[in-house]
């Protein structure tokens, strides 16, 4: 099985350009399919924070804006008391895919 050299070359030329373009032409698509799963998952987190300060007697009635990005939780707005503030990141920090807190909560009347 001697063949003619110039074949063997541009049969391995040819299967190695169309293992390339399948990977530029997959890849992106696998990057765009995670970055979404993360955005749910964001999502998912935002929604149990929100719910679960709601719900917590130490922590409820102050005003809260929740920012989830890649599983990191920025907590934003004012609670009453110090402990209210310690309560809502250790809270946060408890939450399934959390993977740290930027606790930016003020306290009431504090400027």
């Amino acid at each position: 099985m001697r063949g003619n050299p110039g074949t063997l070359r541009d049969g391995a030329y040819m299967r190695a350009l169309s293992l390339l373009l399948v990977l530029f032409l997959i890849a992106p698509l696998l990057v765009v399919r995670g970055n979404a799963a993360q955005g749910k998952d964001d999502d998912r987190i935002h929604d149990e924070v929100m719910a679960k300060l709601a719900n917590d007697t130490d922590v409820r009635g102050g005003g809260f804006e929740v920012i989830v990005k890649n599983g990191t939780v920025t907590l934003r707005g004012q609670v009453h008391t110090e402990k209210a503030k310690e309560k809502a990141e250790k809270i946060t920090k408890k939450i399934k895919g959390v993977v740290s807190v930027d606790n930016q909560l003020k306290l009431m009347g504090a400027d």
